[in-house]
């Protein structure tokens, strides 16, 4: 007999009825305030909500890749998202794209190695927590280390695709033989056995040199620095969670901006809006209430892990957290600089008449205004 609590009901009141037809209630049931709406919300939107569980997964020798991008979630034009598995020698193929990629480690290590705009080398192993960024054009390819890696890749269009990059292994296949023999000037039966398919993801070794032991002489590393430590950065706390902000200002080489965040149990990411980008976000924990509010609509939706939502510039919304653990989510960006909008702070430096008379509230609510940023709320009613 099923422990699962019956799935949500399209009732509210003496609006709705039940549903009579086939029905998904393991779906329903993430999803309760899709099926029965809080009578706030209004009107019609794109839809802002994608998971993981949704997406084609693209199996390889070693590991598989799936994406997220405008075909799956139209709202996605910023970015284009993939994600990618990587078990232990498992190689990304060597590659690059037309788009820069900004990358977060959720899980394992992996080792990167490539060369940056004018020859200089980079390599480098990154864990969980970590980020790399590469500009566009910049060639890499990517490495799982002991007990391979998971991570989530961003480009900076919503049409990007991973399986769009240039390959090597794709170029060398479609290079008439003779071309590649005068190019690297070796005998033609050094090219008997290259690959006559783009390889993307495949098995290997785990070298033990470094490419500095195994680059030319005169080549050096390059001067920028590639990745950075995210979840290394110490975090602002609040009585309700943390959040770790990692932009330009902190890492000079990336255009994109993201917000590690941490909602405790019943806290609330407070009503705010950013004016600079549209915001793509990542549960990676939890389970969480959002409602978006846009010029011509407002819409509620439920999260939880391996779920994404998309919130447009300017659109003000907050973030509930409705479980009993902490959210543990990503805000990405194509900014290099993160902002946000704080509804609280706002009001708290408007004159307090202008505030009373838009809002017909009255000195009580003024009084609870904050002038300070309190990004994660501790929810809890006075």
């Amino acid at each position: 007999m099923s422990s699962l609590p019956p799935p949500p009901e399209p009732q509210s009141g003496n609006l709705g009825s039940t549903i009579l037809g086939p029905r998904n209630a393991d779906r329903e049931r993430q999803n309760p305030d899709t099926i029965c709406s809080p009578p706030t919300d209004w009107g019609t939107v794109l839809h802002m909500k994608w998971s993981w569980a949704d997406s084609h997964m693209r199996l390889e020798e070693g590991g598989w890749a799936r994406e997220a991008t405008v075909r799956e979630i139209p709202m996605s034009r910023d970015f284009g998202a993939t994600n990618m598995r990587l078990d232990e020698g498992a190689v990304r193929d060597l590659h690059w794209h037309n788009d820069s990629e900004w990358a977060y480690m959720l899980e394992g290590r992996c080792r990167i190695t490539g060369i940056d705009y004018g020859g200089d080398y980079f390599e480098e192993d990154v864990g969980k927590g970590d980020l790399w960024f590469f500009p566009a054009g910049v060639p890499h390819s990517l490495q799982g280390l002991e007990g391979g890696c998971e991570f989530l890749l961003m480009f900076d269009d919503g049409e990007a695709s991973e399986y769009k990059a240039f390959q090597l292994s794709d170029w060398f296949a479609h290079t008439p033989r003779d071309i590649l023999r005068k190019n690297f000037k070796v005998p033609e039966s050094t090219l008997e056995k290259i690959p006559t398919r783009e390889k993307f993801i495949f098995r290997s070794i785990l070298s033990k040199k470094s490419t500095a032991e195994e680059t030319q002489p005169g080549s050096k590393p390059t001067a920028r620095r590639m990745t950075h430590r995210m979840l290394a950065q110490q975090p602002i706390k609040t009585a309700g969670g943390e959040v770790r902000i990692t932009d330009s200002s902190i890492w000079s080489i990336t255009t994109v901006s993201a917000a590690h965040v941490i909602i405790y149990p019943h806290a609330l990411r407070e009503m705010h809006w950013h004016p600079y980008a549209d915001e793509w976000s990542m549960f990676i924990r939890g389970k969480a209430m959002v409602t978006i509010f846009t010029v011509q609509a407002t819409r509620t939706y439920n999260f939880q892990e391996g779920d994404i939502m998309i919130v447009p510039r300017n659109c003000g919304h907050y973030i509930e957290n409705i479980g009993d653990e902490p959210i543990e989510m990503l805000e990405i960006f194509k900014s290099p600089k993160f902002q946000e909008f704080s509804l609280n702070q706002w009001l708290a430096v408007t004159p307090d008449f202008i505030v009373k008379e838009s809002l017909s509230v009255g000195d009580e609510f003024i009084q609870t205004l904050d002038k300070g940023h309190t990004p994660i709320r501790d929810a809890s009613m006075p």
